[in-house]
């Protein structure tokens, strides 16, 4: 592999695929401890990639579970001295490395104002991973890319593996366990992805929309190019990017639309021909031919069988690959990008 990223990023199946089996125990506990708790309220603590891996658990809880999920301030507990009640609530604290400051102090108010904590971490002798009355374990191998990959992809696993069971849905414990083979077919595709990449070299500045289940991995692709590329790139929903936003929409600004077969696909459409009547630079990410079509260039995931949730592991390895294969055309290592470093502590 030419980089450490793209090495680990090749690794992502695997991991989620051991992660699973490292877990099962703790996840099938998990689960029936939260059905039998009368659970009110979810809040989730994380940062950077982290916290949209919480993000996307967000989604998945309302549209399953119908239990509102907020994401935390974590700066009210470190900073502001503010002691929360977490009474009868789900805490959840996510972060590659469990060395997140603020993330386990936030997780121990919550265990001690009665609240079920869970830490995910991919780190099991971290503060974060033994501070939790449930730890799930990414259990990725070390990570020494700077930019998140296959750690981002098994936070993301193990939140769908939980909330399918906690949600009883067994259907979908089956489509996930197949989510990381076929995830595998995009990494067979990564020379074409390579040649996306190259023709996007000189962009500088771009945006990403998605909606719904998929936003949080239109804010991880836009992470991912900022850090490794320097590019100034930033994520909106397509319902608040009718709004304000759109006005700086020029002739040729590349625009990618992460927009899969479901419940989003007709409420892009509108978003798709504005784009279009502005001169945008459309590039399409979907598992649906008819999308695919409205774009100036596309990639086609596999099927996600109208399920939001399964296509963001699709869009989260094109993203990653993307960002890699950019970074290499533009002759910049995304494995140390200028200013930062791999663990960030946040008080």
């Amino acid at each position: 592999m030419s980089t450490t990223m793209k090495k680990e990023i090749f690794e992502e199946p695997s991991a989620m695929e051991r992660c699973l089996k490292s877990n099962e125990a703790t996840l099938n506990k998990l689960a029936e401890t939260l059905q039998a708790a009368n659970i009110c309220n979810v809040v989730v603590a994380a940062r950077g990639t982290s916290d949209h891996a919480g993000i996307y658990g967000k989604y998945i809880i309302e549209s399953m579970l119908g239990i509102p999920v907020g994401l935390a301030a974590c700066s009210t507990t470190t900073l502001y001295g503010s002691k929360l009640n977490f009474n009868n609530m789900l805490v959840i604290g996510i972060s590659q490395s469990g060395a997140a400051a603020d993330v386990l102090e936030l997780v121990k108010n919550a265990k001690e104002t009665g609240a079920i904590t869970l830490t995910i971490t991919n780190n099991l002798e971290s503060p974060l991973a033994k501070a939790a009355d449930f730890h799930l374990y990414c259990d990725a191998g070390l990570e020494e890319s700077v930019a998140a990959t296959k750690t981002f992809g098994t936070q993301m696993y193990l939140i769908a593996q939980f909330v399918a069971r906690w949600a009883g849905k067994t259907d979908l414990i089956k489509k996930l366990e197949a989510v990381p083979k076929t995830m595998a077919q995009i990494l067979l595709q990564d020379a074409t992805i390579a040649q996306i990449a190259t023709r996007y070299r000189f962009m500088e500045e771009a945006f990403i929309l998605s909606r719904g289940i998929n936003y949080p991995l239109a804010l991880e692709a836009t992470l991912k190019i900022q850090e490794t590329n320097y590019v100034r790139a930033k994520a909106y929903p397509i319902s608040d990017f009718h709004h304000g936003p759109f006005a700086m929409i020029s002739e040729g600004m590349p625009v990618f639309m992460y927009m899969s077969d479901g419940p989003v696909k007709e409420d892009s459409k509108a978003m798709i021909e504005k784009l279009q009547n502005a001169g945008a630079d459309l590039i399409m990410i979907s598992d649906d031919d008819e999308l695919l079509a409205q774009g100036d260039l596309g990639f086609k995931i596999p099927s996600a069988d109208k399920e939001d949730m399964i296509a963001s592991f699709y869009f989260a390895v094109f993203a990653q690959l993307f960002a890699a294969n950019l970074a290499e055309v533009k002759g910049r290592n995304p494995d140390a990008p200028r200013g930062l470093k791999k663990v960030t502590i946040t008080k």
